[in-house]
């Protein structure tokens, strides 16, 4: 038995600059930081020439045959793909499991993939850093799958912890935010998450940001450079402590959100937003691509019940969170390189 896990993450900052269209031109820039909140892989060995494969998430099942030809379709395509790059073909029965649903703007895609990677490289007897698992993942799911998405998730939860990520057309480089202890300890006090009831793929509003970029286009070109901006005054104001201008920024980089793509908000969760203001939130924007999932709010301790009651009594649901520092980690592995060559 091999099981891992690896964490969600939240975007601060800078969320729209990690699409190739943009940052290969112009360059990106985001601040993210994992969660408490876990994608797992549970591997067994199995007798046969076939994996087979389990998602609670999905409640979908799959079964992989040797020798087959690959085919990355359905929910289970990107589990195959990986599988696929790892050399992967018998033996084996995977479980997967995640404590957050997917498409909720918490990068769950990308950290499966993550998950995944952590999980089968260590059954072939391979040790990857995290670069090399983040590279990997993003090969996977920008070529492999052809997936119009950005790469900071995939970083997000290779890395793990707080982190200012930069996307340049020669590489990608993470430095860790140099907040403080006490800071960051207060800083996690005053970010709430809630559950708009909502799932959605982000790929129909990350293609036309992406061709939106690719083209230059006007409004989505200049919200991306000012969220970019914005991104920077993050890590500033976080190294500094001044948390108050955080939430402030939030409320500006939200409305230049909004300019990227259609459906990246709606009346309801404008709605929702709006009510969380009202009750003493300093700002907050959609995680993620936008279009449902989590609602990230800035909020001072003794404004929060009120809001939490608020949005509750409205259907939202508060989801408690801390702050994660480990990235991808084995927590077993009961078996070795050898006894998975017999099985498969």
């Amino acid at each position: 038995m091999l099981i891992t896990r690896a964490p969600v993450r939240i975007s601060f900052a800078g969320g729209g600059t990690d699409l190739p269209a943009y940052y290969q031109r112009h360059g990106g820039f985001v601040v993210s930081t994992s969660i408490d909140k876990y994608f797992y892989v549970h591997i067994s060995l199995k007798s046969g020439r076939s994996i087979q494969i389990s998602s609670s998430d999905y409640r979908a099942f799959s079964r992989v045959n040797k020798g087959e030809p690959p085919l990355w379709d359905g929910d289970m395509g990107l589990v195959k793909a990986v599988l696929h790059e790892l050399g992967l073909d018998g033996g084996i029965s995977l479980f997967l499991a995640s404590e957050v649903p997917p498409g909720t703007g918490l990068g769950s895609s990308s950290t499966v993939t993550v998950a995944l990677i952590k999980a089968l490289s260590a059954l072939r007897g391979m040790s990857l850093n995290s670069a090399e698992i983040a590279s990997l993942a993003c090969m996977i799911e920008l070529e492999k799958l052809g997936s119009p998405i950005g790469k900071q998730d995939q970083y997000a939860a290779a890395y793990g912890g707080m982190n200012a990520i930069t996307f340049t057309r020669d590489g990608v480089s993470v430095e860790p935010v140099a907040i403080s202890a006490e800071a960051k300890e207060l800083f996690q006090r005053r970010i709430m998450l809630f559950f708009t009831g909502g799932t959605r793929s982000a790929n129909a509003i990350l293609r036309q940001q992406s061709s939106n970029s690719s083209i230059d286009k006007g409004d989505t070109v200049a919200a991306l450079h000012a969220i970019k901006a914005a991104a920077h005054d993050v890590k500033a104001c976080l190294e500094r402590g001044d948390l108050d201008a955080f939430g402030e920024i939030l409320a500006e980089t939200w409305e230049q959100k909004k300019r990227l793509a259609a459906g990246v908000s709606n009346p309801h969760i404008d709605e929702m937003y709006a009510l969380a203001r009202k009750h003493g939130v300093v700002g907050g924007k959609l995680a993620g691509a936008g279009g449902g999932g989590f609602l990230l709010l800035y909020c001072h301790e003794e404004h929060q019940p009120a809001v939490t009651k608020a949005l509750e009594d409205a259907g939202l649901h508060r989801m408690e969170f801390g702050f994660d520092v480990g990235g991808p980690q084995i927590l077993m592995n009961a078996f070795s390189r050898s006894a998975w060559r017999r099985t498969a």
